[in-house]
């Protein structure tokens, strides 16, 4: 008999692989005092309000990119251990026109790069994303292992 395995999950996020309508991938440049600089995919914590790890995705990129998102598609899982469970993280693909930003309500850049973040694109079709430090880790290698399947949905190949 197979023995049952219990997690406790310590921290939900949900992220977001955007591609634009020039084949690029939406990432945030985070800076913070006394941390080397890295690039994480749009998106958070899930928090108890959400109805769902897809409704999170949602409410973060209208938060971060003042953007409307629609049809998200959950294409990559990672987990790892955390202090206070296992930490999962749900990455969603959306292609352009699934994503839309909406000028009245996204941030000003000076108020992003304020808060530690700016966005920051990255062209897909080259080896850019090859040099950055994209967190986690496993989804960058998914992306680049997955980039030709990606531009192809976004209709960007």
């Amino acid at each position: 008999m197979a023995e049952q395995v219990t997690l406790a999950v310590g921290r939900r996020a949900a992220r977001a692989i955007l591609i634009d309508d020039a084949g690029r991938l939406v990432l945030i440049k985070r800076t913070r005092p006394g941390q080397e600089r890295y690039w994480t995919a749009p998106g958070g914590g899930v928090e108890a309000t959400d109805a769902s790890v897809e409704d999170a995705l949602y409410r973060e990129l209208a938060e971060e990119l003042g953007a409307e998102a629609t049809d998200a598609s959950q294409v990559f899982l990672f987990s790892s251990p955390s202090d206070t469970g296992s930490r999962c993280s749900t990455s969603s693909w959306l292609g352009w026109p699934a994503w839309i930003p909406l000028r009245a309500a996204a941030r000003s850049s000076a108020i992003r790069r304020a808060a530690g973040y700016e966005l920051d694109r990255v062209d897909l079709r080259r080896d850019d994303l090859v040099e950055i430090d994209l967190k986690p880790t496993a989804l960058k290698e998914f992306i680049l292992a997955n980039r030709e399947a990606l531009l192809l949905e976004a209709g960007a190949a």
